[in-house]
């Protein structure tokens, strides 16, 4: 999501020409839901989105930058969440870098989290209650300022 900046309007109307699914490890548009691990990375060309969905992370589409989102649903009881996590820096960077990268992922996130919803729309269809599910966004840096994690409302609000 680093460098390519692409409107969320713009995106809802060639959502289906700039991403790609792929679903892997046995898991199909409609199920498992655990375990559902997304990987969503980017190309910075072509502004194309690639979603990866799977019982793992697909370690082999993330680029030494680090600018891929991942995310995975998770459980509290009864209640489901889906949890995000973002790499800003494990000190690698200086601070003004990192604070780019934070306010990029930032900008971006709202694409990221409806081009998710849209990509596993089959999923969401079937289990409606997860798009009322929490979103927790885990901002990962080694700088105390970027390291945060917050709620950024439920996919009902990223669905196109």
């Amino acid at each position: 999501m680093l460098k390519k900046t692409i409107g969320a309007g713009c995106l809802s109307k060639s959502m289906p020409e700039k991403l790609s699914v792929e679903y892997r490890d046995g898991i199909t548009a409609l199920e498992p839901v655990f375990p559902r691990h997304y990987t969503l990375t980017h190309s910075d060309i072509t502004g194309d989105l690639f979603l990866t969905i799977g019982k793992q992370y697909a370690w082999d589409k993330i680029n030494p930058m680090r600018d891929e989102v991942l995310g995975e649903w998770k459980t509290n009881g009864n209640c489901f969440y889906y949890n995000v996590y973002l790499y800003i820096d494990q000190g690698e960077y200086n601070e003004m870098v990192s604070a780019k990268r934070n306010e990029i992922f930032r900008r971006e996130l709202p694409l990221a989290l409806t081009a998710i919803a849209y990509g596993d729309r089959f999923l969401f269809n079937s289990s409606p209650f997860l798009k009322h599910a929490s979103i927790i966004v885990n901002f990962m840096s080694s700088y105390p300022q970027f390291a945060k994690s917050e709620s950024w409302g439920t996919f009902h609000h990223f669905s196109i």
